[in-house]
């Protein structure tokens, strides 16, 4: 029988059993959220050096002999609603439980008012409640990208950028979804910021990956017929903006997997319901910086506003200076956009004179051409 490789970190009680029949050495282990109340444990057989226990119950003779003997013990954060020992990734199920049309009372909300509160002012607790819970979404994220040792993902992602006010059924939208469709259906993954408008599309795309393409265009067009309230020029105001999402995922409910990253930093911005996994952070910076060094196989990019030439400018520092460890491919999907409105386009390739990802710039207003070109260009490892 094969063995599988002992961890050093442990997210559930499955994988302490799995720990301790094959170690008593706990050293440098770190064990997160598991509950020790029902178990059966003579600690005394166990070497606890350097060990840390994040958010575990225990009896409390227990937690008091583990401290004794140098381990880690830290305890539940009390009166906060989100867990900062999380094991796996959200999913738009649980972010959106309690949700309906006319009375928001999602787990969501309850979590941004909580930030809301402390966005600017928060106390060394709620701040390293805060600091914990991102570092579990970064753990979550790099167990289902499954990373080697030389920083490559055994899954191919590529991220999708551009406007969160991009409408429903508009040109770029469409483009976007189709752009992600057809990455998916290659076996890429695809991976948006999680929000309306292009990272909507995007997730969207990817979600109907085993449909036909007749099935995206008429997704969309559900997701476009919207009620508007008071006459708001932003689209996800609209009434009935969340439940069309939740009308096409009952027509269409064996979509394929993606990715979002979100965060409660842009809490006024709803979570779209098409990504599966959703690695929602309280840090927009972190967030921004591992939504652009994942996606190690391209990034699209949309037109968008100042966020979108944002992440443009922070991608091609890392292409330029290699510090994900591999060049990845920038794709501008807007001639107009990238070339006659602002010319960054040209700006990245005055830029991009004598460097390797010189290469791996490319303008198009095709879907097609888009994920084309990724496939003829794969990432450069960098020297």
């Amino acid at each position: 029988m094969k063995i599988k490789p002992i961890k050093d970190l442990v997210h559930n009680l499955s994988e302490w059993n799995e720990l301790v029949s094959q170690t008593k050495d706990l050293t440098d282990k770190v064990v997160q959220d598991v509950n020790f109340l029902r178990q059966e444990i003579n600690w005394e057989e166990y070497n606890l050096c350097n060990t840390s226990f994040l958010g575990c119950k225990f009896k409390q003779y227990e937690a008091i002999y583990l401290i004794e003997k140098g381990a880690f013990v830290y305890p539940k954060f009390a009166s906060i609603p989100y867990n900062p020992y999380r094991g796996k990734l959200y999913t738009w199920q649980e972010l959106m439980e309690g949700y309906n049309q006319d009375n928001d009372e999602s787990i969501d909300l309850k979590i941004y008012k909580h930030f809301k509160k402390h966005k600017y002012n928060p106390s060394v607790s709620e701040a390293l409640a805060q600091r914990l819970h991102d570092l579990s979404i970064d753990d979550c994220l790099r167990r289902i990208l499954e990373y080697d040792e030389n920083g490559m993902t055994k899954k191919k992602v590529i991220g999708f950028m551009g406007g969160h006010s991009t409408a429903r059924n508009s040109e770029f939208y469409n483009e976007t979804a189709k752009a992600a469709k057809l990455a998916t259906s290659k076996g890429y993954f695809v991976v948006s910021g999680g929000g309306p408008g292009i990272m909507e599309a995007a997730n969207l795309g990817a979600y109907m990956a085993n449909y036909a393409n007749e099935d995206l265009m008429n997704a969309i067009n559900i997701l476009a017929d919207l009620d508007f309230i008071d006459d708001q020029r932003t689209e996800y105001l609209a009434k009935n903006y969340m439940t069309n999402a939740q009308k096409v995922l009952e027509i269409y409910p064996n979509g394929a997997e993606s990715l979002a990253i979100p965060t409660w930093f842009y809490g006024h911005e709803p979570s779209n319901l098409f990504a599966t996994n959703i690695a929602k952070y309280f840090s927009n910076s972190i967030r921004e910086d591992m939504l652009l060094t994942i996606s190690l196989f391209g990034l699209v990019y949309a037109p968008g506003s100042a966020g979108t030439t944002q992440e443009i400018f922070q991608e091609a520092a890392q292409n330029h200076y290699g510090t994900s460890g591999y060049y990845s491919p920038m794709i501008f999907l807007s001639k107009k956009r990238y070339v006659e409105d602002t010319a960054i386009y040209s700006v990245l390739h005055q830029l991009a004179t004598g460097r390797p990802y010189k290469e791996l710039l490319f303008l198009t207003d095709s879907a097609d051409l888009a994920i084309d070109f990724i496939e003829n260009h794969p990432p450069i490892k960098a020297i």
